[in-house]
């Protein structure tokens, strides 16, 4: 008689959680993923993978509000955190062809000043991060790209 009931609630508790996953749908897995950017290496870690590896998850949680990108090449110019963001989220998936290699030029308790540098076949670019503390997590506020 145990293991007739104990099979009963087995058999109930997968139903449960089998309708229960069924039920949060495929909304469930394209909502925001939380990322780890407790500190600034983890920061700058995913903004790393962000940009080079096609990184999805997290992308708005990783750029300040104040967000603003310049490009420094034959054609000056800026973005904003949301033009960043939307490009970022095309390229989904989409990893860079180049080495990368990060330096950390600054770091304090709330900030840090980080260089990366992606070296492609035929050019350079160096890429000028800032990241700030925000509460508890680390944003970053600021890219500069330039192009050798």
């Amino acid at each position: 008689m145990k293991a007739l009931v104990k099979t009963f609630a087995a058999a109930a508790l997968i139903a449960v959680s089998t309708f229960a996953m069924a039920a949060e749908g495929p909304r469930a897995k394209s909502s925001k993923a939380n990322v780890n950017l407790s500190t600034a290496d983890f920061a700058l870690g995913h903004y790393v993978a962000v940009t080079t590896e096609g990184e999805s998850a997290g992308v708005e949680q990783l750029f300040a509000a104040d967000f603003n990108q310049k490009i420094q090449a034959s054609n000056t110019g800026s973005n904003s955190r949301s033009g960043v963001v939307k490009l970022l989220k095309k390229q989904k998936g989409e990893k860079l062809n180049c080495t990368v290699s990060t330096d950390i030029l600054e770091e304090s308790a709330d900030f840090m000043i980080a260089k990366v540098t992606l070296k492609f076949e035929n050019f350079t670019k160096t890429d000028l991060v800032t990241l700030e503390r925000v509460g508890n997590d680390w944003k970053v506020s600021k890219s500069i790209n330039s192009y050798k």
